[in-house]
């Protein structure tokens, strides 16, 4: 039988990758903290964590006994809510990590039609990027993110080590996004390269490296006058002049004046968005969240930017 203790300090040891940290978190000595993992080790029959004079790395065993620590504690996390909820008679609780855009223009009346079928379920919305809402997810913090990733595949796969589901529900294509009076403005659709001149305003930390690999491929180096964190700043910064911007349809904006929306010709990248779900931990609320989402998704309105729906 695996001691939870030495899971707990096996935990503390591979997220600061030092025993002396780890030691300092748990108020235990480096000497006490060693012993544990060294216990651990005889009681497993092979090594869980590789010493060097960098630092502590976890063996293949480590990453999967710290996979089963971090599913035990979020299981341990659901089952207190339980236990408290059945012992105080407190209302159901859902807990949706979502990121920005995402929140704007899909989540609204999900939630509506959610809250109209479960009116006792308190909902706590947390806005997030999916580098940290599906660590909520699996941690227990959250029960489901609504997440996004770019080309490629998505963050979760069957059988990984997430310890989570990914549902697809929206395939959101970039748009180029410039001002109503740039000559380019009237075009039925745009290549990148058509735009290698312009400076480009991004609305995504990630976006950089995705438009700058696009940017290569079709031969040009960006220019870029800002990097924010934000699609709609990024689009009042277009409408001002400052620059044009590569925006996901989802993100566009529901005020056109002054902007112009041109679809992009291939090749070009696209934004795919899913909701990540616990594989393990009941998820009945969550579920059902899910799918008022996907009916949501499916009669979505218009973007006046572009005359079409987010799923057409």
């Amino acid at each position: 039988m695996i001691d939870s203790r030495r899971l707990q300090v096996l935990s503390e040891v591979a997220r600061h990758g030092s025993f002396n940290r780890a030691a300092a978190e748990l108020r235990l000595t480096p000497s006490a903290v060693s012993q544990q993992i060294s216990a651990l080790e005889r009681s497993l029959g092979t090594p869980v964590v590789r010493r060097s004079t960098r630092g502590v790395e976890l063996t293949e065993a480590g990453l999967v006994l710290i996979d089963a620590a971090e599913a035990i504690s979020a299981e341990l996390l659901t089952a207190q809510r339980e236990i408290d909820r059945l012992a105080t008679a407190r209302t159901e609780r859902l807990t949706v990590a979502t990121f920005t855009s995402g929140g704007q223009r899909l989540l609204p009346a999900a939630l509506t039609r959610f809250a109209a079928a479960h009116p006792g379920v308190e909902l706590t919305v947390i806005e997030s990027e999916p580098e940290d809402s599906l660590p909520l997810v699996r941690s227990g913090a959250a029960d489901l993110a609504l997440a996004y990733h770019f080309d490629g595949p998505p963050p979760v796969t069957e059988g990984d080590r997430s310890g989570l589901v990914w549902t697809p529900v929206l395939r959101d294509p970039m748009w180029m996004v410039l001002p109503s009076g740039h000559p380019l403005a009237g075009a039925a659709s745009l290549a990148l390269g058509e735009l290698a001149a312009e400076r480009w305003v991004l609305g995504c930390l990630g976006q950089g490296d995705l438009l700058e690999h696009y940017a290569a491929l079709a031969g040009f180096a960006v220019r870029t006058a800002c990097r924010g964190t934000d699609y709609q700043f990024a689009q009042s910064l277009v409408r001002a002049g400052v620059g044009v911007s590569m925006i996901p349809e989802v993100a566009l904006a529901t005020d056109p004046a002054g902007l112009v929306a041109v679809p992009m010709r291939p090749p070009g990248p696209c934004r795919f968005v899913g909701v990540a779900l616990p594989r393990r931990r009941p998820a009945g609320l969550a579920r059902a969240l899910l799918a008022t989402l996907q009916e949501a998704v499916g009669s979505l309105p218009p973007n006046p930017l572009t005359g079409r729906s987010s799923t057409a």
